[in-house]
């Protein structure tokens, strides 16, 4: 499998080539001079070579700790827009996870998808007991697909680290990390049980879809339709009453960071959505993190040391967190970069605090200091930085800092 894959990546990228290469003659004969509309070759090729590429794109345009800025840019411009998986296919899907015909649970199947993604596909469907319920089906093959994918990556990562002006590239910890977010993805019997996790955690303050592991088969993965979805439409709500949803958000976010260790990083607004009555509920546990507890309680320290302004206190929890920190680190400089960071942004509300530039600066420091992230610590960032946006659209006023503080001091008593 692995050398068919490489074949048609070779195919992929060569093709690729040729056609950036007609589309440069064409723009010069033409004498443009302006930038080509829509993304530029590289990532139209990272589309091209399939999910395994999309899904770790998508993640590297958040690791700001291990890219340069400009490549995270560009990266963030790739979309996991994939078309449904044709019925035909997903009959066959269906009848191997369900190959005795008395397993079959399904009273009514809809057999065009309501959300298709790189790795699976969501259907409705009716149980014989009448429940509805929402079905998710793994595409067939991309299991053998992407695992090839990540062999072959982590061997040429392997062999560009040896060649010199790469060395300082961390490519193989990139291509571990992201392999291990990505290829957790395909395992749905995890995703059901971090399904129930979540939503027994969470209860009280986000709706979680149950899962129904005893109709769900090989592939396959059966759980509670939730009607009547809407997204985050500030204009569709009170201010009363979106402020209310925000906190309760940031509540739930704040316990799965600082309490819980179990970590949603995916609540972009295709998963956390809104009922009628501004019920808060989260969708998809495919990329969802725990974390060590000694990892958990170093993040909580740094989060309550920003939001209390101490920065020196900041630049030891990442010190003590890190992978790795070269004997020749400048760590007077760093301490100083990171003190002056939390100055600057401490005590600032949604309206004038930004995270994500708050995280670039941070992870630059990181990296210009050669001090190495552990990925554990860089992840919950992401369920942060995912939800900014939604944030400020829907409360620019939430002190996004403050409202940690409480869960914070449950977290870290004493």
């Amino acid at each position: 499998m692995s050398v068919l894959r490489l074949g048609a990546w070779a195919g992929i990228t060569l093709r690729c080539a040729v056609r950036s290469g007609l589309s440069g003659v064409r723009r010069r004969l033409h004498r443009s001079t302006s930038a080509p509309a829509g993304p530029g070759p590289g990532v139209r090729l990272l589309v091209e070579l399939g999910p395994t590429f999309v899904k770790g794109g998508q993640l590297l345009s958040t690791r700001a700790d291990l890219l340069p800025p400009h490549w995270c840019e560009a990266l963030s411009a790739l979309r996991d827009d994939v078309g449904p998986v044709s019925p035909e296919r997903t009959r066959r899907a269906l009848e191997r996870a369900y190959p005795a015909a008395p397993d079959w649970p399904f009273a009514a199947f809809d057999w065009t998808a309501t959300a298709s993604g790189s790795i699976a596909c969501v259907h409705r469907a009716r149980l014989l007991d009448g429940r509805e319920v929402a079905v998710k089906i793994r595409r067939p093959g991309i299991s053998r697909r992407m695992r090839a994918d990540f062999r072959l990556l982590a061997a040429g990562a392997g062999l560009g680290q040896a060649v010199p002006p790469l060395r300082k590239v961390p490519m193989r910890r990139m291509v571990d990390q992201v392999g291990a977010a990505v290829l957790g993805q395909l395992d749905l019997v995890r995703e059901a049980e971090l399904l129930a996790l979540l939503r027994r955690n969470l209860d009280g303050l986000m709706r979680v879809p149950e899962p129904l592991p005893a109709v769900s088969g090989d592939g396959v993965l059966v759980m509670e339709y939730v009607p009547g979805l809407r997204g985050f439409r500030a204009a569709d709500f009170t201010r009363e009453q979106r402020r209310a949803v925000v906190r309760r958000i940031l509540t739930g976010v704040f316990r799965m960071l600082f309490v819980d260790g179990l970590v949603h990083c995916d609540m972009h607004p295709g998963n956390l959505c809104l009922t009628a009555e501004g019920q808060v509920v989260l969708l998809d546990a495919g990329f969802v993190v725990r974390l060590d507890p000694a990892v958990k309680r170093l993040f909580a320290e740094f989060f309550l040391n920003l939001a209390t302004g101490r920065g020196e206190r900041c630049a030891e929890v990442v010190l003590r967190s890190a992978e790795h920190v070269p004997p020749e680190a400048d760590l007077d400089a760093f301490r100083a970069g990171l003190r002056d960071l939390v100055r600057a942004n401490h005590g600032r509300t949604a309206g004038t605090f930004r995270l994500a530039p708050f995280a670039t600066r941070l992870f630059d420091l990181q990296r210009r200091s050669g001090i190495a992230a552990a990925p554990a610590f860089v992840f919950p960032l992401l369920s942060l930085l995912v939800l900014e946006g939604m944030i400020n659209d829907f409360d620019v006023d939430v002190d996004f800092q403050a409202e940690a503080i409480p869960v914070l001091l449950t977290a870290l008593p004493g």
